[in-house]
């Protein structure tokens, strides 16, 4: 695979002509024309029809500018053919969540090709049609905790007390589970890779929930096994926790090419704590582009800076909110190109 785009060299703390940059939920409520799309259709009708995830995937990069394309589609999708069904009203919802062995002894391993065959052909559809846009493509997939969160809550939570309570008082039953779910989360991620992403996003949006003796115990294990097994030449793989300010050092053992950041860090100190040999993603608050574009400029440039010269990708720290005007996604997109570029001027 190529690594002539400015996002993997970014993600192999190669030199860049320009700081890259994309965005999680670049795809998503705030386009009208993602509206458009899935105003006709359910959310899940539309991550099981690849030519819809197809159009709203191109939809940013026609439309922002962005360096990368990130493939349309829903954390939690592998957890259906797994056997728990899910719905969203709005927010995902699982019927019948995870208390006992029993409940847990009875999931499957998933078969990707065949489970969520959607995804994969999704995946060759955006190949064919990034070519001519000279964008790649980043794969995806919930880490193992953040996925076994919503299957023993039910779904969102505040406190995550379900999901705690299994942990400290059935931790044989919590890791069965997160055994089961983390050999899934390969599968599905090899198969992405096979079917030709070229970059892979792990999301943890919950792992800053736990202490850094939790996050050590009940977390990194699995997900330094999930990077060690889909780790393939010339496809960085991006390891995003949520709130992981106190646990920056636990995250970058965990593995990953880049770290991804979110805003409650300073991002030369993330930088610091994570290491040398790792790039890094971030770090701007998501809310900071409801702020006067000249507000963006200001805090797109002190995060360049910050960030150094090279192994850089641009990010918010979280999704983009739906609130959020499009001319400020793009006032965002060219304040990164212009400075990372200038950044580089000697």
């Amino acid at each position: 695979m190529t690594t002539d785009y400015r996002f993997l060299k970014a993600c192999n703390s190669e030199p860049v002509d320009t700081t890259p940059v994309w965005m999680m939920r670049q795809a998503g409520r705030f386009l009208p024309e993602y509206r458009a799309v899935r105003s006709k259709v359910s959310f899940l009708e539309m991550c099981h029809t690849p030519a819809l995830c197809t159009e709203v995937t191109l939809q940013p990069i026609d439309i922002l500018g962005v360096d990368a394309a990130i493939l349309f589609s829903d954390i939690l999708v592998i957890i259906e053919p797994m056997g728990m069904k899910l719905d969203f009203n709005p927010s995902p919802v699982f019927e019948d969540p995870i208390k006992t062995q029993a409940d847990a002894d009875a999931l499957r391993v998933i078969k990707p090709e065949e489970d969520v065959p959607y995804v994969m052909e999704t995946i060759k559809m955006l190949r064919r049609e990034l070519v001519s846009r000279n964008v790649p493509l980043i794969g995806f997939s919930g880490a193992p905790f953040t996925l076994v969160s919503y299957m023993v809550e039910g779904g969102t939570s505040k406190n995550f007390m379900k999901l705690k309570n299994m942990m400290w008082g059935a931790p044989q039953l919590y890791r069965s589970l997160m055994e089961k779910v983390t050999e899934c989360v390969i599968l599905y991620l090899k198969a992405q890779v096979e079917a030709g992403a070229q970059a892979l996003q792990i999301f943890d949006t919950w792992g800053g929930i736990l202490s850094p003796a939790d996050y050590l115990n009940y977390v990194l294990p699995y997900t330094m096994r999930v990077i060690k097994a889909v780790q393939t030449p010339g496809v960085p793989v991006i390891n995003f926790v949520g709130n992981s300010q106190g646990i920056m050092p636990l995250v970058a053992q965990a593995g990953g090419d880049v770290i991804g950041v979110d805003w409650r860090i300073d991002i030369a100190e993330a930088r610091r704590q994570v290491g040398k040999g790792k790039a890094v993603q971030g770090n701007l608050d998501p809310l900071a582009l409801l702020a006067p574009i000249p507000e963006i400029d200001k805090k797109v440039k002190e995060i360049i800076v910050a960030a150094g010269d090279t192994g850089h990708v641009f990010n918010l720290g979280h999704g983009i909110v739906p609130e959020t005007p499009v001319d400020h996604v793009k006032a965002l997109v060219e304040s990164v190109h212009r400075h990372g570029e200038s950044h580089r001027v000697k």
